[in-house]
């Protein structure tokens, strides 16, 4: 498992963390798209996922309380054997030094061992960092019905022309 930078603490988020993450998200996306972006952010990670899927979700935060990452994931409901990542942020400061690493390594090693066999989680075609950091962790980009910017992408995947690539990534199957 990757190690955390010292000073770190992890622990699932609380609904009260809701409007704490999205003002980090704000922050971390250097108000990307502004007040729009706000919103935009905003309603992919509605409070639901603070009142619903903590247990598989982890927050990590500064020593002295401040947020320093995030991972929202849970396993499906629908798909037994698959967990999703539905969002994930890392303190620009803290990037680059194994932190998501270690985010997705923990739920890995949860989701399997709830019986997931395998993660999905899904980027925006032109993303090339998260495209890297992906792959760079063992997901592999799935079949897709158009190539853009080299990549397979899903057309329409959250709407139309909101093209998605999706990956997935294998977890170890139990032992014997």
């Amino acid at each position: 498992m990757s190690e955390f930078p010292a000073g770190l603490a992890l622990r699932c988020p609380e609904v009260s963390d809701h409007r704490r993450v999205l003002a980090v998200m704000d922050d971390w996306w250097a108000g990307f798209g502004g007040a729009d972006g706000s919103r935009q952010r905003a309603l992919l990670l509605p409070r639901l996922f603070f009142q619903h899927f903590t247990d598989t979700s982890v927050l990590a935060e500064h020593a002295d309380g401040g947020i320093a990452a995030f991972l929202v994931g849970f396993l499906s409901s629908s798909q037994p054997g698959t967990a999703y990542v539905h969002f994930v942020g890392v303190d620009p400061g803290l990037r680059r030094r194994g932190v998501a690493a270690g985010l997705y390594q923990r739920f890995f090693t949860l989701a399997a061992t709830r019986g997931a066999r395998r993660v999905r989680c899904v980027t925006s075609p032109g993303n090339a960092v998260s495209l890297a950091f992906h792959t760079g962790i063992g997901f592999r980009v799935d079949p897709g019905d158009l190539t853009m910017d080299g990549v397979a992408a899903q057309r329409d995947y959250d709407g139309p022309g909101l093209h998605r690539v999706t990956f997935t990534r294998a977890l170890p199957g139990p032992r014997g």
